[in-house]
């Protein structure tokens, strides 16, 4: 009896207990209750912002005010949530210490106002981009290291100050990286040392004499030939050399033997050809001097890297499938004397208005490919990038009052294309060899037949 008697009181004590335990897990804690949902206000969804700490608790123990309490499996609402959010005299446990809301799922990245989900790529001008995660529930947008061709640091660092020129975004350099512009879009290697060592030639002139103003195109508008475009063919080395030749055929033979020379000879039929892959000047205008060249009709360019030779390398002109000009008394190749070198800037504008266009090689920074229009100087902001060498025309020169002051210039004929820069052409600062385009400067004379000019006939 006894027996029964104890186990009896201690199933009640047992039944106590576990009714106490099991009231402690809602206990409401009145006395730690205070203004949460009141303070901070009710938020849509779920919003981990929307919190605050809890009285009387461990530092950083939160509770919520979002809809994400809206649960019957949530503990972590404030004490007021329902009576001020809903209006509902519900008693609300306060949560445990230990109680931590899981962290919500980070899936996607904003990228330029867009948003990508994790692993979603994208293209930002010529970078492929990828969302990705970077630790612990971040995730970031990462992109290809490539510096663009286009880029829109230097167009705003060239527009938004005065430098005296202005740039573009070009469409066709849009997507392209630098390093396959300067490999495509220049071509001239950088001439050895030997060659750069060559003595310049001396002219005996007034420097006096010579103009402010002078321009080939205006000067012999039949004879300069028209802006050209290389296309994606680091070509700059033939087709200069092909355009000084002609321009200089046409103007020493006064128009006898106008003529567009084939840059696509030069490119394709040189030994060990280097072809799209740039060139060396010295090499191009020995090859012009002891083979010759066609004119453009009978080997069109084609700006690719095709090194195949469809002609004879040499002979005359039908031998190689070409048509002798009709009002000339040529049967031959077109060839040159030997390239001489120009000093300064003075012998450079008497040899220019002289004979006609001069070559010159150029350094060739970042900022270059976007300039538009205007006195063109390099700026800061593209020296740390890539550089290369590119050849040009230089046809005339001229100076202007700009808002840097009284400004000499060369003006200058480029091979991308007549949507490039002032139709083709730009305008560089003079007699400072900006770009060092006056340190490498040559020009030929064009083997014209003695014939053709002591022949009175006229075109």
């Amino acid at each position: 009896m006894r027996n029964s008697q104890l186990l009896w009181h201690s199933a009640l004590l047992l039944l106590g207990y576990l009714t106490l335990a099991s009231l402690q897990v809602y206990d409401d804690m009145s006395d730690l209750r205070g203004s949460y949902c009141e303070y901070i206000g009710c938020c849509q969804n779920r919003k981990d912002t929307c919190s605050k700490p809890i009285i009387g608790l461990e530092v950083g123990t939160l509770c919520y005010c979002d809809d994400f309490c809206n649960r019957t499996d949530v503990h972590d609402c404030c004490p007021d949530y329902w009576s001020v959010c809903w209006g509902l005299e519900i008693t609300t446990p306060l949560p445990p210490p230990t109680t931590r809301r899981p962290p919500e799922q980070i899936t996607s990245c904003t990228f330029k106002n867009r948003v990508y989900f994790v692993n979603q790529t994208t293209r930002d001008n010529c970078k492929n981009c990828r969302c990705v995660p970077t630790g612990v529930q971040k995730v970031e947008m990462m992109c290809d290291p490539d510096v663009c061709l286009i880029d829109d640091e230097i167009l705003y660092a060239v527009n938004a100050e005065s430098h005296g020129w202005t740039a573009s975004n070009y469409s066709k350099f849009w997507g392209e990286t630098l390093e396959r512009g300067v490999k495509y879009r220049l071509g001239t290697l950088q001439p050895k040392k030997d060659v750069i060592r060559m003595n310049p030639v001396k002219r005996y002139y007034d420097p006096a004499m010579l103009p402010t103003h002078f321009d080939s195109a205006s000067e012999w508008p039949r004879y300069v030939t028209g802006i050209q475009d290389q296309e994606w063919c680091g070509s700059s080395w033939a087709i200069s050399t092909a355009a000084v030749a002609s321009d200089r055929y046409g103007i020493i033979s006064k128009g006898r033997e106008e003529v567009q020379l084939s840059a696509q000879n030069i490119l394709s039929c040189i030994t060990r050809p280097t072809g799209c892959e740039g060139g060396r000047l010295d090499r191009a205008w020995t090859f012009v001097r002891k083979y010759g060249v066609v004119d453009e009709d009978c080997f069109p360019y084609t700006g690719n890297n095709n090194t195949i030779c469809s002609i004879r390398r040499f002979g005359p002109l039908r031998a190689s499938g070409c048509t002798p000009p009709r009002y000339s008394e040529r049967t031959g190749r077109y060839k040159v004397g030997p390239a001489y070198r120009l000093g300064n800037e003075t012998d450079i504008m008497y040899e220019i208005m002289r004979s006609g266009p001069v070559q010159a090689t150029l350094r060739v920074y970042h900022d270059f490919f976007s300039y538009k229009g205007g006195i063109y100087r390099h700026i800061g902001a593209s020296l740390p990038h890539l550089q290369g060498y590119h050849s040009v025309r230089i046809v005339g020169w001229g100076e202007e009052f700009t808002p840097l002051g009284l400004t000499k210039y060369w003006k200058v004929a480029n091979s991308w294309g007549t949507d490039w820069g002032e139709n083709g052409y730009f305008r560089i600062l003079r007699g400072v060899s900006e770009c060092d385009i006056e340190s490498f400067v040559l020009a030929v004379w064009s083997e014209v037949d003695r014939r053709i000019l002591t022949n009175s006939y006229t075109i």
